[in-house]
């Protein structure tokens, strides 16, 4: 039987994992607000808001990389820390077998999967004592799509687009707008950023990511860093990357700046990028019982995504949508071009970086002629009726860069689906050989699980749940074609537009 502290720490976990807090999606409304809803980053904002109530209506993870679980924890002096830990850890395990969770803790050295999110490092767990009665426990699950365009740059440097950035708040300026720039669409965008200055190498990562459990709407007591934050969200704003990289008015929905003191001969400016998926909740607890006093964050029931009404003022301004039945043929894939909205039906694949790999020196296990690889991780569920999908969302692509343009030919493949796209060698590849690329809507979990009509099988279980190859029977699967196989790449095109615009801000502005 749990105890209090334990059972406590089971509902923050689901809370933050499948509800958004307030603030955040008065965020994201806003963003609506400022997109036309029937552009590429409208209609994707739309898929967001929609995925957001689902998540809270299924309570099932919002987006299916439920990242590396991070607790900071304020306990009273004297209370039993090790205990307090150990029931934390309870907690993940049993949300991971409860779907709440995706299995994501991985031996670094063999690659194994643990299945209940527990190993060395896993989940991260930060105490503190304070003056205080109460328990104060903050948790963030951030995605590793957004964790891989984290950034730490070391001043004085010389930025792409933007030249010299010196040991001085300009300097710092510089590296947070090509911080915003580097990400693209790859974490998620629009996203968040925790910015720290100083410190050293470790801590500078620390104190970005503790900006990120600050409240979206509160203002920073540093003048200097008030305005550093504002300027940023303006300019950021301006570089026109927009929702998934589609381009757009919204790039940016919060950025929050720290200062710690630094050694002499350092200095160190670390950006900690987070998705829009912005899962970051916090319980106060009484400090004898262990029950729920009080949330941190207002809860997300307080905000309405979507109004009835509203949907079907989109569903009118929606661009024309093109049926394929999957497989698809080499003729199927020539006819489409950028910006293109398919709609797949039919049995597509999962595959990410072990199947990738293995792949290159082995057979597939099926016939993937004309086939569709889905480049997701997803949290999957099993009873006595097989297996069921808990979340779908599609993860990162770039990181199948160096086999996926070989493997397309290789097995006849005909679409790759993911987000953030692709580089040149898969863009050469589509062209050579008649293959496109579909960008899903990256942390949209629960929209494309209530895609996902059967799971018809599975391969490569011992890769583990995220990385096997599963076999699954989809319904109304919407993407966004953004490179086909004409040579035209919409990754590339903005990333071009945005590096463009980013280098208007190279003279200095805080001087």
């Amino acid at each position: 039987m749990s105890t209090s502290f334990e059972q406590s720490m089971y509902q923050l976990i689901v809370e933050t994992s499948t509800n958004l807090p307030a603030d955040v999606r008065r965020t994201i409304a806003a963003a609506r607000e400022a997109e036309d809803r029937a552009t590429r980053a409208g209609l994707s904002l739309t898929t967001i808001a929609q995925n957001i109530e689902m998540a809270e209506n299924n309570v099932s993870p919002i987006c299916q990389d439920t990242g590396m679980p991070t607790f900071v924890v304020h306990t009273p002096v004297g209370a039993n820390q090790i205990i307090m830990k150990q029931e934390i850890r309870n907690a993940i395990a049993r949300a991971t077998k409860d779907g709440k969770l995706r299995t994501n803790s991985v031996d670094s050295l063999t690659g194994s999967n643990t299945g209940d999110n527990l190993g060395p490092g896993t989940p991260v767990i930060h105490f503190e004592q304070w003056e205080r009665d109460d328990v104060d426990v903050r948790l963030i699950l951030k995605g590793g799509g957004c964790e891989n365009k984290n950034i730490q740059y070391s001043l004085p440097c010389e930025i792409e687009g933007l030249g010299k950035a010196g040991r001085d708040l300009d300097g710092i300026r510089k590296c947070v707008l090509h911080a915003v720039y580097q990400a693209q669409g790859q974490g998620c965008s629009a996203g968040f950023i925790g910015v720290g200055i100083g410190g050293d190498r470790t801590t500078g990562y620390e104190l970005a990511k503790q900006q990120l459990f600050r409240e979206i709407e509160d203002t920073n007591p540093i003048p200097e860093l008030q305005q550093l934050e504002e300027y940023i969200l303006d300019k950021a704003n301006q570089l026109g990357i927009g929702t998934m990289g589609f381009g757009g008015n919204v790039t940016l929905l919060g950025c929050k700046v720290g200062v710690n003191n630094r050694l002499p001969a350092s200095f160190f400016v670390s950006v900690a990028y987070n998705c829009w998926a912005y899962r970051r909740q916090g319980v106060v607890l009484d400090g004898n019982t262990h029950e729920i006093k009080s949330w941190v964050y207002e809860g997300g029931n307080a905000v309405k995504m979507v109004e009835p009404a509203e949907e079907a003022s989109v569903e009118v301004s929606k661009p024309k949508e093109i049926v394929l039945q999957m497989p698809l043929s080499e003729e199927d894939v020539r006819s489409l071009k950028v910006g293109d909205v398919v709609i797949l039906n039919g049995e597509m694949h999962t595959g990410r970086d072990a199947l990738h790999k293995h792949l290159m020196d082995h057979d597939a296990p099926i016939d993937l002629n004309g086939g569709v690889i889905y480049h997701c991780g997803p949290v999957m569920l099993k009873d006595d009726s097989g297996w069921h999908v808990k979340g779908a969302g599609p993860t990162t692509s770039i990181r199948e860069e160096p086999y996926q343009g070989d493997i397309m030919k290789k097995f006849g493949l005909r679409a790759v689906i993911g987000k953030g796209g692709m580089g040149p060698k898969t863009l050469a590849a589509l062209q050579e050989h008649g293959g496109v690329y579909l960008n899903a809507v990256g942390g949209a979990a629960q929209y494309y699980a209530e895609c996902i009509k059967k799971v018809n099988g599975v391969d490569f279980m011992e890769f583990g749940i995220p990385e096997a190859m599963w076999h699954l029977q989809v319904e109304g699967f919407a993407a966004i074609v953004t490179m086909d196989s004409h040579g035209n790449s919409l990754h590339a095109d903005v990333d071009k537009d945005s590096k463009a615009k980013l280098a208007q801000f190279k003279e200095p502005v805080f001087v």
